[in-house]
């Protein structure tokens, strides 16, 4: 009775531990995944002589421009096919499209803002366009990224819709574990899975005011 009694007090704060974990885990997952298609995309994006440049950009709009029920449920259908329900793939995945808006678009702000002639300065004194790249012109653009990855990591941390419908009940996450236990009546664990959501999510956006400097958000959307 007495080790029947410990576990059912000490298993609830275990799911909390667990669900956290796979937050975080998803979240580290849909950054990189992010940033593989972000860094390159938006430095493609930032020259103005890109083809198509505007259509390319508003496609990354599109998971925003519907509502996102409608957008998760045909999502979930379509990872059903590739047997991507219920994985941490599919998850990932599912919070990568959405998160791909803010990444790739704060990226291409961050390139922007970046000094053109420093980039036309290394060409001309000899080194190769991955030199410049890597060398010149992302680091400047590094607080930018950086903020990019923050916003990515944030709206992984607290997606419940596409988690709901391609991860339960495979994959628990945070919100996940936040909506059962209220509808459950576990107030107690609601309360602390949504203090731990919050906290984050105050810290990161302190972070987030040192890295988008005024003229990186002069060049959002341009």
């Amino acid at each position: 009775m007495g080790v029947k009694y410990w576990h059912q007090v000490f298993n609830p704060y275990s799911d909390v531990s667990s669900a956290l974990i796979s937050s975080v885990f998803i979240a580290v997952l849909t950054v990189i995944v992010c940033l593989l298609v972000s860094v390159p995309a938006g430095y493609a994006l930032s020259k103005r002589s890109m083809p198509f440049r505007a259509f390319w950009m508003l496609l990354f709009l599109i998971p925003q421009a519907f509502p996102n029920l409608t957008v998760y449920i045909n999502i979930a259908r379509i990872f059903y096919d590739f047997g991507l329900n219920g994985t941490l793939l599919g998850v990932v995945l599912v919070h990568s499209v959405h998160g791909l808006m803010f990444s790739v678009w704060i990226s291409v702000a961050a390139f922007s803002s970046t000094d053109p002639m420093l980039e036309r300065a290394s060409r001309n004194l000899g080194a190769g366009p991955i030199y410049t790249f890597f060398h010149i012109v992302l680091p400047q653009a590094m607080p930018g990224i950086i903020a990019s990855c923050i916003f990515v990591f944030l709206e992984s941390l607290d997606e419940f819709t596409g988690t709901f419908f391609v991860g339960a009940p495979d994959i628990t996450t945070l919100p996940l574990l936040l909506y059962t236990a209220s509808m459950e009546g576990n107030y107690q664990i609601a309360s602390i899975t949504a203090l731990i959501l919050l906290v984050p999510s105050i810290g990161f956006m302190i972070i987030i005011n040192k890295f988008m400097k005024p003229e990186m958000l002069s060049k959002l959307g341009k």
